[in-house]
């Protein structure tokens, strides 16, 4: 247990702060146009994570709302309802999960349909030979062709909103302070450490994902994205009234007890 508070703790000191909320976006888009500059003019050798088939890949990537889902989650719920002791606040604020699923389906939904509607199905990867029976990306592939759109970048979109919706979240930590005898550390304590390692996980892979994959138009819309479904929740739409709402911070905590003193 002590190692998972070290862990924590050192979490805490690094997410949590307003300074990475405020930076991390600039940081990410930065990182996706230099990792695409080197990728054109200096490809790095191939290595492990280059593979699509590694484990970071199969395993988290490909499932990185379901992991961002399920862990956030719980954090939510017991953040909030330890802040707030109010359940119809808790639901409120675990809203966010269902609207971060609907960015997520309809970013992908687009990105789907515009691959479609800009493909062609193609004999071989040097995309010689158009075989025009071939209609949809699906029978393209049953049929061993080759299908080449305008393939935006799931990965940058996902892994960008993801992150930024995670650090978002942890911002709630300022406010959070438990010791080894209440009820909630252990749990807390051990989400805090498992979204920080996912964090890292989705920056890392965004980096390869920067210089290994795709070209640098296809990252570009695929971050946009990703930074305007950020954005248009926590930025925009979350601090107005009729909405999921922000994370629990000390103002609105303070305007919640007064209001029980009077």
């Amino acid at each position: 247990m002590e190692h998972l508070e070290r862990c924590e703790w050192l979490l805490r000191g690094t997410l949590v702060r307003a300074a990475v909320r405020r930076y991390l976006p600039w940081a990410l888009v930065a990182s996706m146009l230099a990792g695409s500059l080197l990728k054109e003019l200096s490809p790095l050798p191939e290595s492990y994570l280059s593979n699509k088939r590694n484990v970071l890949n199969m395993y988290f990537v490909k499932m990185a709302w379901a992991w961002t889902f399920c862990l956030l989650l719980p954090f939510i719920a017991l953040t909030n309802y330890h802040l707030t002791g109010k359940a119809g606040l808790v639901l409120r604020r675990l809203s966010t999960l269902l609207v971060g699923t609907a960015i997520w389906y309809i970013c992908t939904s687009i990105f789907s349909n515009i691959e479609h509607y800009t493909g062609s199905c193609y004999q071989s990867p040097a995309l010689e030979g158009v075989r025009k029976e071939h209609q949809s990306k699906q029978q393209c592939h049953q049929e061993g062709g080759f299908w080449h759109g305008f393939d935006i970048s799931g990965h940058s979109f996902l892994l960008t909103f993801c992150a930024l919706m995670i650090v978002e979240e942890m911002s709630v930590l300022h406010e959070v302070k438990t010791d080894r005898s209440h009820c909630l550390h252990t749990a807390i304590t051990t989400l805090v450490v498992a979204l920080g390692i996912l964090t890292f996980i989705w920056v890392l892979m965004f980096l390869c994902t920067a210089v290994y994959f795709h070209n640098l138009s296809q990252k570009v819309f695929g971050t946009l994205f990703g930074l305007l479904g950020w954005y248009g929740t926590y930025g925009f739409w979350y601090p107005k009234a009729f909405s999921p709402g922000l994370p629990p911070q000390s103002c609105s905590l303070n305007l919640k007890q007064d209001s029980y003193k009077k």
